[in-house]
C-alpha cells in the first residue's frame, strides 16, 4: 500500500513504524490507510497482544502532509469522513488491546493526538509536542477536544490548542501526557521493553481492562463531530489564508 509505513510482529508486539524521515514522517492519506489496516490487524489478530507506534529518523511525526491537506480541503461536503484518516481514527476508537508510543523529536497535530489513544507513552526529554490546529485555522481531531482536557485540564489543553506552542518531553511527563521520559537515544528501547512487558500479561484480562476504561462509541461519535468542524474550517477563508501564509512563510492576516 505504501513503503512509508512498516510493520513487524515479534513476540506478540506489532511494531508500526512511520518511515518517511525525509519529511519528518508527515502522514499522507496512503499512510493513513496503512495505519488503519495495521490498527485493525492489532485488534483482530490473536497473535498481536500490543501495538507499538514509532517514527523513523529524528521525529515521531510532523502531522498531516500539507499537500494532502490542500487536496482534502477541495473535497465536497461529507467526503472528509470517508477519507483514510477517518478509517484510522475509527480503528483507534475500536482498539481494545494495549497501544504504546515511542516519541522522539517533533510530534505535531495527529503526532500528539495519537498519543491520547495510547495506553503508555515513552517520550524523549527534548521532544516537542504541539497541536497547532488553530494556527492553521482548523479544529481539533481524533477526539482530542475531549481527551486532551481530560488529561491536562481545560486551561492547559486550551493553551495547546489555541496558541499552538510546543511543550517538551519533560513537561509532557509532568502534565500526564507520557508515562516515561528518557534521553532520545533510549526511547525506542524503553518503549520496546514496556510493550514486551504488556505483551506478557494475561491478554483477555488486559483487553477487558482497556474496554472498561474507554467508551469507543462515544469516541467515534465525537470524532465524527470534530470531522464536520474540521472539514468546514478547511473550506473556510480563514484556512485559505492560513495555508497561503504558511506556504509564503509569513504571519496570517485574519483581519
Amino acid at each position: 500500500m505504501t513503503d512509508h509505513v512498516r510493520t513487524d510482529l515479534t513476540d506478540g508486539v506489532l511494531t508500526v513504524t512511520l518511515a518517511r524521515p525525509e519529511k519528518k514522517n508527515a502522514i499522507t492519506q496512503a499512510m493513513y490507510a496503512a495505519l488503519a489496516e495495521a490498527t485493525r490487524r492489532a485488534r483482530d489478530d490473536a497473535a498481536v497482544r500490543v501495538i507499538l507506534f514509532r517514527g523513523e529518523g529524528d521525529s515521531f511525526s510532523a502531522g498531516n502532509d500539507i499537500a494532502d491537506f490542500i487536496a482534502i480541503g477541495g473535497a465536497g461536503e461529507g467526503q472528509l469522513t470517508d477519507a483514510p484518516v477517518f478509517h484510522f481514527l475509527k480503528a483507534l476508537a475500536d482498539l481494545d488491546k494495549p497501544a504504546v508510543a515511542a516519541v522522539r523529536g517533533r510530534a505535531v497535530g495527529i503526532g500528539l493526538t495519537l498519543l491520547l489513544h495510547c495506553d503508555m507513552v515513552v517520550v524523549a526529554e527534548d521532544a516537542l509536542l504541539s497541536a497547532p490546529f488553530v494556527n492553521l485555522a482548523l479544529a481539533p481531531e481524533a477526539a482530542s477536544s475531549m481527551l486532551l482536557p481530560h488529561v491536562l485540564g481545560h486551561q492547559r489543553a486550551f493553551e495547546i490548542f489555541a496558541l499552538g506552542e510546543p511543550i517538551d518531553g519533560r513537561t509532557a511527563l509532568a502534565w500526564g501526557l507520557a508515562n516515561r521520559a528518557a534521553p532520545a537515544d533510549q526511547v525506542d528501547a524503553l518503549a520496546a521493553d514496556v510493550a514486551a512487558r504488556l505483551a506478557s500479561r494475561a491478554p483477555n484480562s488486559i483487553r477487558k481492562t482497556k474496554v472498561l476504561m474507554r467508551d469507543a462509541e462515544r469516541l467515534w461519535t465525537l470524532m465524527q463531530a470534530e470531522g464536520e468542524a474540521f472539514g468546514s474550517q478547511m473550506r473556510s477563508p480563514e484556512a485559505m489564508e492560513a495555508f497561503m501564509a504558511f506556504s509564503q512563510k509569513r504571519a496570517p492576516n485574519f483581519g
